[in-house]
């Protein structure tokens, strides 16, 4: 039996929690949350265990910590003591973005096993992007059993440590920069006179659609995108009108702003 523990039951870890439900026994994985209310929500949806934080430090193979960089310091201080005890063998998984390896394991104060991941919130829904790395006390086996852990999130890819702030700023953050074109296309949609229901179906899957488009064709966007601008028509006149208030260059900016700001708060 793999015992599996959340501390922090916040959106990210929330999500996380969905995902694992779906690929472990629910029975074996306990969460915890200074908001108790946060975690007792999560227990009666998805059949997991709403437990104390001490039992979690002290049980589980596998500590997920699910706070934010802000209070990570507290937080490792909390279980530090307690963890360096242990007996049994145990790896803790970091979420907290910019956050480096070696910082988790100074905080520590002692050298343990730390998988770091950036997920990013579609892991609730199975279509998440997760990309980790990992110190080198994390076995082969450990990783294997992490990937089966979050095998049912969506896609897993490995990233050498000095990647993966670039790659935050990327599939972390971007769901939310998602999330505002669906809403203006949306909004678009209403101003030309759809209602408001059909409007944000119709945004949604069309990015549903784009974007599996892009990966089981393998085809590059520009491709794609040309594909549909016929010469004198309705979706060339649109791409022209983004493409002249700089579309793509606001999209990097947000990017590169997501990125700057994540090795801030390491």
């Amino acid at each position: 039996m793999m015992k599996v523990g959340f501390i922090g039951c916040g959106n990210m870890g929330g999500a996380l929690i969905k995902a694992a439900a779906t690929s472990i026994d629910t029975k074996d994985i306990f969460i915890y949350d200074c908001c108790r209310e946060k975690a007792d929500a999560l227990e009666n949806s998805l059949g997991v265990i709403s437990s104390e934080e001490d039992k979690i430090i002290t049980d589980a193979k596998y500590i997920f910590l699910g706070v934010k960089p802000q209070v990570l310091k507290k937080a490792i201080g909390e279980i530090k003591d307690t963890l360096k005890c242990r007996k049994e063998g145990f790896v803790i998984v970091s979420m907290a973005a910019g956050v480096k390896i070696s910082t988790i394991i100074s905080l520590f104060g002692f050298d343990l096993p730390v998988i770091r991941i950036m997920p990013n919130t579609p892991v609730s829904v199975g279509e998440g992007m997760i990309l980790y790395t990992a110190s080198n006390l994390v076995s082969e086996e450990q990783k294997g059993e992490f990937l089966k852990i979050l095998s049912n999130a969506g896609k897993l890819d490995y990233l050498p440590e000095n990647l993966i702030d670039a790659g935050c700023a990327l599939s972390g953050c971007g769901p939310a920069f998602v999330d505002l074109f669906t809403e203006a296309l949306s909004d678009a949609g209403v101003k030309c006179g759809l209602p408001r229901d059909k409007a944000l179906l119709y945004a949604a899957q069309t990015l549903l659609g784009a974007s599996k488009l892009i990966m089981e064709t393998n085809s590059h966007p520009a491709v794609l995108k040309d594909a549909v601008c016929s010469p004198g028509g309705s979706t060339i006149a649109g791409v022209h009108a983004l493409e002249a208030n700089g579309f793509r260059g606001d999209v990097m900016n947000a990017v590169c702003a997501a990125f700057e700001k994540t090795k801030e708060l390491g």
